[in-house]
Order: structure tokens, then C-alpha cells, then sequence
């Protein structure tokens, strides 16, 4: 049976999932029951690569299949974040945070292939495309560091020529 895979500090093991569009604006999704918005992520199970998980999540989530995108990146380490307390589920072991693989996907398909209804249980009920910096504003409080760290290391590939110049220094 797949499991979550947490490590001996109490980091699951995630993927994160940045689409861009040929505009070079990025998906963001709505929660549902909240107003916070996010990248599409999920759990990478013990018996999956990060490639593999993300595949799967990319459906789950949001509906798109391989032939809808293209990997342009991967970050190489573990991208880290804490659960603040008052959001910890409890659990055996304890799931203390997230250390995320980032994707960095070009989008090839329509908007027409974004489904939000793919799972049992979705996790978003809208969706939008925004500016390559909106997200950090977008997501709730705990994510924001692992946000910007993810798109000033992916960012550049769909920007070569440099990331547009937002003062960043706000966000951290």
C-alpha cells in the first residue's frame, strides 16, 4: 500500500507545480472553502519518484496530462517549509512540514483541459492565470519563503532573459 512519505525529521516528502503559460503567467488555484490560493502540490508516496508524483497530482488536481505540458525544470534539493501548530494533523509519524521537489512546466495545451474535478475530493474550485509574482501575495503566510525561493530558481526558465524586476524583498 502507497503511504505518505515523511522522513525521520518529520518532513513529507511534495512535489510543487509551477505552470506557465505562453503569456508567461502562472496557474493559481483557489482553495475550496477559503479564500487562500496556491500552487497545485501534493504528497510524493514511497513507491513514486518526484516525476512520477507530480504526473499524478497534475491530474488529481487540476485535470492536465503529460502531453498538456512540458517539464523545464526541476529544483535539484529539497525546498522546505514548516507547519505553524495550530494546522499539524495529528499523525504517526508526526508530519511537522513539507520538503518539496518544484516543477517549472510550460503549458501546452487550452484552458478547455483544466479540470477541477478530477478527484473524489478536489482541492480547488477556481482557478486563474496571474503575474509571475502574484503568487507570494496569493498564499497563505507559512508558504510564502518556500514561493519565492521556488520561483527565483525556476523562474529563469521561462524567463531567460531575467525574471521581471519586482522588488521582492517584501515578501520575506
Amino acid at each position: 500500500m502507497n503511504t505518505d512519505n515523511i522522513d525521520s525529521e518529520g518532513y513529507r516528502a511534495n512535489v510543487g507545480i509551477i505552470i506557465s503559460n505562453n503569456e508567461g503567467k502562472l496557474f493559481l488555484a483557489g482553495r475550496i472553502g477559503s479564500n487562500s490560493w496556491q500552487f497545485p502540490q501534493g504528497g510524493i508516496l514511497e513507491s513514486e519518484s518526484p516525476t512520477q508524483a507530480m504526473y499524478r497530482e497534475l491530474y488529481e488536481e487540476i485535470g492536465l496530462k503529460k502531453k498538456d505540458v512540458k517539464i523545464l525544470a526541476q529544483t535539484e534539493c529539497w525546498l522546505k517549509y514548516k507547519i505553524p501548530k495550530k494546522y499539524l494533523r495529528q499523525s504517526t509519524p508526526l508530519c511537522i512540514g513539507q520538503k518539496q521537489k518544484w516543477f517549472m512546466l510550460k503549458f501546452l495545451s487550452h484552458n478547455g483541459c483544466i479540470r477541477l474535478d478530477k478527484s473524489k475530493n478536489p482541492e480547488f474550485d477556481r482557478w486563474r492565470w496571474v503575474n509571475f509574482w502574484d503568487p507570494i501575495n496569493e498564499v497563505i503566510y507559512f508558504k510564502k519563503k518556500v514561493y519565492k525561493k521556488a520561483l527565483i530558481k525556476l523562474g529563469p526558465y521561462i524567463y531567460p532573459d531575467g525574471i521581471p524586476n519586482k522588488s521582492i524583498e517584501k515578501f520575506d
